[in-house]
């Protein structure tokens, strides 16, 4: 007979911490803001435990910038090079603000406008890297707890919407966070403001855009 090959996904087994030392290897990789790819050193991964979590050569880190923007100059357009900043955004900070800030008049209108319009159309297509915080008019009474959710504490800069008039396209309500978070992208870029120090909310009472009603 014909073997045959039987996966059950159990959820719980994806919440065991029984190995505190396996994550805490991770955390260095998973954590944007300290990830250096593939510019962490010999040493530097050996301190952090994670050799053999990354290729075996050590880049620097403006090689690593020349790679990032070879490959974002290889997307096909730009809605697809926003999509490529938004992931490199959250797993690589460093690499993608160093990006941004020496091609700045080249990404400018990729990370704002008028791609991001672009972006909160396609929400849909953006939501797999979601960054920012939802307050819904189902959270009415709880908004101290949908606060307490964002992860961090020390939060200086503060962008938000309601997602009415977005760059012409009429009301998209929750689709509407690209715009927040853009802006914000700015005040790092050019204001100086740490990222970790910014929060970018919508305030989503609903919307009134037929073709999104259904999203």
């Amino acid at each position: 007979s014909r073997d045959t090959f039987s996966w059950h996904f159990d959820p719980s087994s994806t919440m065991d911490h029984s190995s505190s030392i396996e994550s805490e290897r991770c955390t260095v990789l998973q954590d944007s803001g300290r990830n250096k790819g593939l510019s962490f050193s010999e040493e530097e991964r050996r301190a952090e435990g994670v050799v053999g979590l990354l290729p075996p050569r050590v880049m620097r880190i403006d090689e690593q910038v020349a790679m990032a923007l070879n490959m974002l100059r290889a997307k096909p357009n730009d809605f697809e090079r926003y999509n490529f900043l938004t992931s490199l955004w959250q797993t690589e900070k460093i690499v993608f603000f160093k990006l941004i800030l020496e091609n700045l008049e080249e990404t400018m209108p990729i990370i704002y406008t008028p791609t991001v319009g672009q972006a909160c159309y396609n929400m849909e297509l953006v939501y797999p890297h979601p960054r920012g915080l939802w307050v819904s008019i189902r959270d009415k009474g709880s908004v101290r707890q949908v606060l307490d959710s964002w992860p961090h504490r020390d939060v200086s800069v503060i962008v938000f919407t309601d997602g009415e008039r977005i760059l012409g396209l009429g009301d998209l309500g929750a689709h509407g966070m690209p715009i927040p978070v853009g802006k914000l992208g700015l005040y790092v870029l050019c204001g100086g403001v740490q990222p970790d120090q910014c929060l970018p909310v919508t305030l989503e009472r609903g919307h009134q855009h037929g073709s999104l009603a259904r999203e």
